[in-house]
């Protein structure tokens, strides 16, 4: 099983730098609702073990 490096900073409260060997992204976090700029993906984390998520969106 290779490693895989993974660093995430809190820059606030609801805004996450994520680095990684493949670059950087940006998560914000608001309440339940979550973006992350890489794969341009919207996120809710609902009650129990359910998480749902939007298709990815193509770059404009």
């Amino acid at each position: 099983m290779p490693f895989t490096f993974r660093k995430r900073i809190k820059m606030l409260p609801f805004l996450r730098l994520n680095v990684s060997k493949t670059g950087t992204s940006r998560t914000w976090h608001l309440g339940r609702w979550s973006w992350n700029s890489r794969t341009r993906r919207h996120s809710v984390d609902l009650p129990g073990p359910v998480n749902y998520q939007t298709k990815a969106r193509g770059r404009r």
